[in-house]
């Protein structure tokens, strides 16, 4: 999948019922497998005195539960392309994530499949692609998915939440059922980061999570383990251990400058 690698920007998305959206912040990070996609509406506000999942009210995590993003395998079966999801911020649907990719005067146009949905996407051609390496981690604590992406200096990290989700339904619709501000910031706890690589920081501009923006990862990688930089619920920080379970790529570049 190497023709795809890279840090794409989608310039627009039209639904099935016609309606289009061109102002929405959107980025999908391809490595040589592994891909990473965040999508924000356009808009999106600070929340700039939130420090830690216990910081967000039930009104945030409703604001919150708007974004989308996901993570897993690129994978292409002769006719179409399918991004196959093992990390989602909004509940499964039971449809694939799968469609075709044209150029169409320098623009890369996906349709879906599945669904009668069209996107355009560009790629930056002056952004480097190398390094290119990927890990998929599970939390020792928890149980939780992850998995972290880097191409040349852009980076995407997502980490699933501890809760399940109901399938079907919207996030926003799980986050107005939940029965109180702990489980529906449990629904929220999904994280699914964007930012730069430098001096083996890997900082975060953009994330689902508000108190990660500025966050540094802080990686390092010890034989079978992932160790990084993370915030508990009441905003303090912490480490959390990974065991990395898959990876590609070079990895000893994942974390270097």
């Amino acid at each position: 999948m190497t023709t795809f690698r890279g840090l794409w920007r989608r310039s627009l998305i039209r639904h099935p019922d016609g309606r289009c959206d061109t102002t929405s912040d959107v980025h999908w990070l391809q490595g040589l497998e592994t891909f990473v996609d965040l999508r924000q509406p356009a808009g999106w506000p600070a929340f700039a005195d939130r420090r830690g999942r216990d910081s967000l009210s039930v009104e945030d995590c409703a604001a919150l539960a708007r974004q989308q993003g996901f993570a897993g395998t690129f994978a292409f079966d002769g006719s179409h392309f399918e991004w196959q999801r093992r990390i989602d911020f909004q509940p499964k649907t039971g449809q694939a994530d799968a469609g075709s990719l044209t150029w169409e005067d320098g623009v890369l146009v996906e349709r879906g499949r599945d669904v009668a949905y069209t996107e355009h996407w560009h790629r930056d051609g002056a952004r480097s692609v190398t390094p290119t390496a990927a890990i998929w981690l599970r939390d020792l604590a928890s149980g939780a998915n992850a998995a972290l992406l880097r191409v040349g200096a852009d980076f995407m990290m997502a980490r699933d939440r501890a809760v399940a989700l109901a399938p079907g339904a919207s996030l926003a619709e799980c986050v107005a059922g939940a029965a109180d501000a702990k489980q529906a910031r449990e629904l929220i706890d999904c994280e699914i980061s964007r930012g730069l690589v430098a001096a083996r920081r890997l900082q975060i501009t953009h994330s689902t999570l508000p108190y990660r923006v500025g966050d540094a990862v802080h990686g390092d990688i010890r034989g079978d383990r992932f160790l990084n930089r993370d915030r508990a619920p009441d905003g303090r920080e912490r480490t959390r251990e990974w065991e990395i379970i898959a990876s590609d790529g070079e990895i000893e570049a994942l974390l270097n400058a």
